[in-house]
């Protein structure tokens, strides 16, 4: 009996060839493709909260679309250790090709993974790790590179000084076990870096928020707290914020997922752990294609600041961007097999009905054809797809190597970042001390004009205006840096505005008047109330001012307009001239830093003042606008809101005095009347310790006019001078190299042979948190350069004066005088010291000033100096005050006689005691005696 197919064979075995062919291709099974293998992957999630864990999600299902032959089955325990057990052997029950785990406790998860290990079913563990060996491979993050990296940002934050906080997470975590390690050996290369405290989170925002508020309030030092993840320190962020420390106290987090916390400020800085999804499900592919892999894969970190966030940010929204771009490719390859799908039915159909055809025996030849037909449009169409497959792993290629590309930038930007900051520290310095040296001579010259001529001190005051002009511009690179690093803070108080523009508008009057430019101050009302920091508009309206009087030619104008906003929210300040204008190609670059256009040559400036005003406005949370019309003049507009935030108004306290050099006359009638006036051959003693050598000379010569000066050039050199020879005064520079300035102030202040001595601090830096850190420090008076020679000298003497007044309460004191106010309690106790040791040694007749000074520790001459510095009279006499005070008190005992009081007291003859005694209280012994215990009347 004959087949089917033999018989179709047979009976068109007499056709053409091509005809047979196509039957053949046709036959079921032919056309099938090659399917690829299916495989099934388990995810044992520890919690899918936080932004963290579901961007690990999201890698994975980026990855994962690009495999649409894998299987992905996750379950979420919620932070739950024993329901993640669980959950893994329900994953393993369910038949697995690969397990992937990310643990919430280390110790818990691990017999659960090692009985899929032990069961053959490749396993790899995702952030965190376990307890035991069994594993396949390991993907996440360095956790102790990322706990060494927060120490080593935290110290260069600090100045490598300060406490810190830290926030730990789940205790069997760890991540939380590598990244407390990593901190605590990253802390060990910063001595003056301590650990204050350390309060467990959990990773959970709403339970660490009442233990990290004890936490601060018990350790109020705390200036840096590390979070182990940014959701806690987020939270931290909030606990500050509610106990009023939020500007004192920086925060660096854990994740770098969430970079709006970084550019809001709300973080200080966050370390980027990388979510390694999209890392996790390629290694996993490799395990199950059997190709080489690393058994461990630890992904590298960096720090997300200020400096590099924004950079960061436009990463992120071009590689969603590209995301975007291949989920609209996968769905047109997803249209495109459903549409080659739909053919191959329709193909399917067609061999039937080729198939009715040729059992028909009518239509086979041209169904053959037509089938030829589809296939090869089927061809062209998988020649197509298998072209958008390579464009998408190009482009995801190309996603990986822009990554690179950011971290490596990222690299750059902060070794850059660190350049600048240093360069401009640096600049300041150099530059303050030359001024220093220039303003010095050129004041004291001007002041002594008698002797200069008309041309001559026409010289010197433009040698001065240059200097200043010079000042100007190192103090508004200062604010520049300060607005770059964030450290310029507004402290508003509330005030009338119209007042303070006038001012400012009248310190123009005079040069605008030397030119012929009218200056027109419109105001519509008398009275326009604001809360504004005057330290910062006073730069605005004056850098506003002097472009407008810079670029108005000689007979212009210039109109400072001050109005309300119509709904009153905000004042608007205009400042229009009557100059050039604008150009077009200018506009764009108005507010760039150092930008100066195409100007003329007598306008050429800095390009600082308009990017610093505009900074500043800012700052004031208001808004910078011009307008111009070439030709016509140009308009800068000012626009502040009347009301501020809470946290930029300041509190009520007394504002530090700036003085101008130009205002030193004013200042000369300030000081008392009691300040001494030493003439060139005094006894007092001024150390100089100042590294510079030419500053250190010139400070000697102006002081050596009235005080004798000894002179040191680093701080361990000055410290040892001051204790040998117990100096009446001391200045000392601050920037030094080995001992700095505060250092030596410290020590000075800590040494009782020295505490008394009164301390003027110079240096170049001058912002205030850094003049009272030098308070705080112990000194007595704080000068920043350049500095006037004659302010100091009076300052010197004002010190002086109030040594003298401390000089006359211990004199009191010792005379049985009613007490006065404490005086400083280092130099209390060297005097209650010293009394107490003559009192034990009453009895010596032969006490001398060498046995005292043995008894102290010091030498003659240091007891010497100190005692005439704090008392104001010789050892000598102090001991013989001493002796006739206690005379006083026996004398009161009838039972002593004269006599016996007198040898009591360490007096070998009664005539010497009684000449002694008569000439400090103006009556003998027996007198005394004999008024002080007569019987009453």
């Amino acid at each position: 009996m004959q087949t089917f197919s033999s018989i179709v064979f047979r009976s068109y075995s007499q056709r053409p060839h091509w005809l047979l062919a196509l039957w053949l291709l046709l036959l079921p099974g032919c056309t099938s493709p090659t399917e690829k293998p299916k495989y099934r992957i388990g995810f044992s999630q520890c919690s899918t909260t936080g932004s963290w864990r579901q961007a690990v999600v999201a890698g994975m299902e980026r990855e994962l679309s690009f495999h649409p032959e894998v299987q992905l089955r996750m379950l979420d325990a919620q932070d739950n250790s024993q329901r993640q057990q669980q959950q893994i052997r329900e994953l393993l029950r369910g038949g697995l090709d690969l397990l992937i785990v990310s643990a919430y406790e280390a110790g818990p998860v691990t017999p659960a993974v090692q009985e899929a290990y032990r069961r053959g079913i490749p396993v790899v563990l995702l952030d965190r790790r376990i307890t035991t060996q069994d594993y396949t491979a390991y993907v996440g993050g360095d956790n102790l590179e990322v706990g060494q990296a927060a120490a080593t940002y935290a110290a260069r934050l600090l100045h490598e000084q300060g406490s810190v906080l830290e926030l730990l997470g789940a205790p069997g975590s760890s991540a939380t076990a590598g990244r407390h390690q990593g901190f605590t050996q990253g802390l060990t290369a910063f001595p003056n870096m301590r650990l204050a405290a350390q309060v467990t989170g959990y990773w959970n925002a709403a339970t660490l928020k009442r233990p990290l508020r004890l936490a601060l309030q018990a350790h109020p030092e705390v200036s840096l707290i590390f979070a182990h993840n940014d959701n806690m320190g987020r939270a931290a962020q909030e606990v500050l914020r509610d106990l009023g420390r939020s500007k004192q106290v920086r925060i660096i987090g854990v994740d770098g997922v969430v970079l709006e916390l970084v550019q809001q400020r709300v973080l200080t800085a966050s370390l980027l752990y990388s979510p390694a999804g999209e890392d996790a499900i390629r290694l996993a592919l490799k395990i199950l294609n059997k190709q080489p892999y690393k058994r461990e894969n630890k992904l590298s970190t960096i720090v997300i600041d200020s400096t590099n966030v924004l950079t960061m940010m436009q990463q992120r929204e071009k590689i969603l961007a590209q995301q975007t771009d291949i989920e609209l490719q996968r769905g047109l390859l997803q249209t495109l097999r459903a549409t080659y799908a739909s053919q191959q039915t329709v193909l399917n159909g067609l061999l039937a009905t080729l198939l009715g055809a040729i059992l028909l025996g009518a239509v086979a030849w041209r169904s053959a054809r037509k089938n030829r037909q589809i296939n090869h449009q089927l061809a062209l169409q998988n020649v197509e797809n298998e072209k958008i497959n390579r464009q998408l792993v190009s482009k995801n290629e190309e996603i990986s190597f822009q990554r690179n590309q950011l971290e490596e930038l990222s690299a750059q930007s902060r070794a850059d970042t660190e350049a600048k900051l240093r360069f401009f520290t640096n600049f300041s310095h150099e530059l303050r001390t030359p001024l220093t040296l220039i303003m010095g001579p050129v004041e004291e010259l001007l002041a002594d004009s008698a002797n200069l001529t008309a041309p001559q001190r026409q010289d010197v005051q433009l040698v001065r205006r240059n200097t200043q002009r010079l000042l100007q511009l190192v103090n508004q690179l200062l604010d520049f840096r300060k607005i770059e690093v964030g450290k310029m803070t507004v402290r508003a108080s509330e005030g009338n505005v119209v007042d303070f523009v006038q001012d400012i508008v009248d310190l123009f009057e005079k040069p605008a008047r030397q030119r012929g430019i009218r200056v027109q101050f419109q105001v519509a009302e008398p009275v326009l109330t604001a809360w504004f920091d005057g330290n910062i508009l006073d730069k605005v309206f004056f850098n506003l001012l002097s472009n407008a009087l810079k670029f108005t030619p000689d007979k212009g104008r210039i109109t400072v307009s001050l109005q309300a906003s119509p709904d009153g929210q905000f004042l608007r300040v205009s400042v229009a001239d009557t100059g050039p204008g604008i150009s077009e190609q200018d506009r764009a670059h108005v507010f760039e830093w150092f930008y100066q256009g195409n100007q003329q040559a007598a306008g050429k400036g800095s390009g600082m003042g308009l990017a610093l005003a505009q900074g500043l406005v800012r700052l004031h949370q208001g808004q910078l606008t011009f307008s111009s019309v070439p030709g016509q003049g140009a308009t800068f507009t000012v626009e502040l809101p009347r009301e501020l935030p809470e946290a930029l108004r300041a509190h009520a306290e007394a504002a530090p005095l700036h003085f101008a050099l130009d205002e030193l006359e004013t200042i000369k009638g300030s000081f008392p009347d009691a300040a001494p006036q030493p003439s060139p051959d005094t006894e007092l003693l001024v150390l100089v310790i100042e590294d510079n050598p030419e500053v250190n000379d010139f400070l000697a010569r102006k002081l050596r006019s009235d005080f004798r000066v000894e002179t040191a050039t680093d701080g361990h050199t000055g410290f040892r001078l001051a204790t040998e020879l117990i100096p009446d005064l001391i200045v000392c520079d601050v920037m030094m190299p080995g001992l700095t300035g505060l250092e030596v102030v410290a020590q000075l202040k800590d040494d009782w042979r020295t505490s008394h001595i009164p301390v003027v601090l110079l240096t170049a830096r001058n912002a205030p948190e850094q003049q009272v850190e030098g308070v705080q420090a112990g000194a007595d008076l704080y000068l920043t350069k350049p500095f006037n020679p004659t302010f100091l000298l009076e300052s010197l003497r004002t010190l002086l004066a109030n040594r003298n007044r401390q000089r006359e309460h211990f004199r009191r004191q010792l005379s049985g005088a009613p007490d006065t106010p404490a005086a400083a309690s280092a130099d209390q106790k060297f005097v209650a010291d010293l009394t107490a040791i003559v009192e034990a040694n009453l009895t010596k007749a032969n006490l001398s000033v060498e046995d005292v000074a043995r008894s102290l520790g010091i030498s003659r001459m240091q007891l010497y100096r100190k005692v005439k510095a704090v008392l104001g009279t010789g050892v000598t006499d102090f001991i013989q005050s001493v002796r006739l005070l206690k005379a006083r008190d026996l004398l009161l005992n009838d039972t002593l006689t004269v006599t016996d009081v007198a040898y009591e007291i360490g007096f070998s003859s009664l005539s010497y005691f009684s000449t002694s005694f008569k000439a400090r209280y103006q009556v003998s012994p027996s007198e005394f005696r004999a008024l002080h215990t007569a019987p009453p009347n």
